[in-house]
């Protein structure tokens, strides 16, 4: 594997060459979130449902790229969907149950990182459902997302590909590094050994669920920063919107007069200011 600076800005790997250096980054991203912004009062004027689908193995950037996304726009209408592993009630409802109580609403945004993929992935390969249950799921989802899409939701399903080496780094990397550790579990590190399976797996969802009406995109994920920015643009072209920011100009009214009245004397607890 390259060897990688300490900031990874001129890091190069067989995929992706030179990564992309942070000044470039932070501008492009910037007139993206501008035209999230845009996007998001598109989806609440017009009513639309948006639902983007994440998937991908441990470490690729799913988790990045979807605050990326976020960052700049509502939460009320960008809402993110990361379930914990089923409870044991939910493992005796119909599969997906759990997943269509999160389904958007007119004006909404919903954001799965992961998804009912699950059971064509980490269920299948770790042996939490048998053969049959995947083959079913497998034949279903198709005509499950179908439905989807005549009810009036937009669907888009990303799949974000890393190479064994980068995948490698990252998790070795959350190893070592106390904000990360949260990030891997007993789970990661258990599928870390099985990434033919995995790959077989992704190949059998793919002939099986890449459909006309909701086909998936795969996005290169070796740079975090160009994929974050790749998906984003890509997304962008996905729903057709206009820019409802120029309506109107908005500015700030006029304040009226400060100090009609004495603030009180109160014992604040104070913060303790260390910087």
């Amino acid at each position: 594997m390259a060897k990688t600076s300490k900031k990874n800005d001129k890091a190069t790997t067989p995929e992706s060459g030179e990564r992309l250096n942070k000044k470039t980054y932070d501008n492009e991203l910037r007139l993206l979130h501008i035209e999230l912004v845009k996007l998001q009062q598109w989806v609440v004027e017009k009513g639309l449902k948006v639902c983007i689908v994440f998937e991908g193995r441990d470490g690729a950037g799913k988790g990045g790229t979807i605050k990326a996304i976020t960052e700049r726009v509502s939460p009320r209408v960008f809402r993110v969907i990361a379930l914990p592993a089923p409870s044991e009630r939910e493992k005796t409802q119909m599969y997906g149950q759990r997943y269509l109580a999160h389904m958007p609403a007119a004006g909404e945004v919903i954001i799965f990182d992961r998804s009912w993929y699950n059971r064509a992935g980490v269920e299948r390969v770790m042996g939490f459902c048998t053969e049959e249950q995947t083959n079913t799921f497998l034949k279903v989802t198709p005509l499950f997302e179908k439905l989807m899409l005549e009810s009036g939701i937009i669907l888009i399903k990303y799949w974000l590909e890393v190479s064994p080496q980068e995948q490698a780094r990252r998790l070795g990397d959350r190893c070592e590094d106390g904000r990360k550790l949260w990030k891997l579990t007993p789970m990661d590190l258990k599928s870390f050994t099985r990434w033919d399976a995995y790959t077989k797996a992704r190949d059998e969802m793919f002939a099986a669920t890449d459909t006309s009406w909701a086909p998936w995109y795969m996005a290169r994920s070796e740079d975090k920063r160009k994929v974050r920015l790749n998906i984003i643009s890509h997304l962008l072209k996905q729903i057709p919107y206009g820019d409802l920011t120029q309506a109107e100009k908005i500015k700030l009214p006029k304040r009226g007069k400060i100090g009609t009245y004495k603030a009180k004397d109160y014992p604040f607890k104070m913060v303790n200011e260390r910087f």
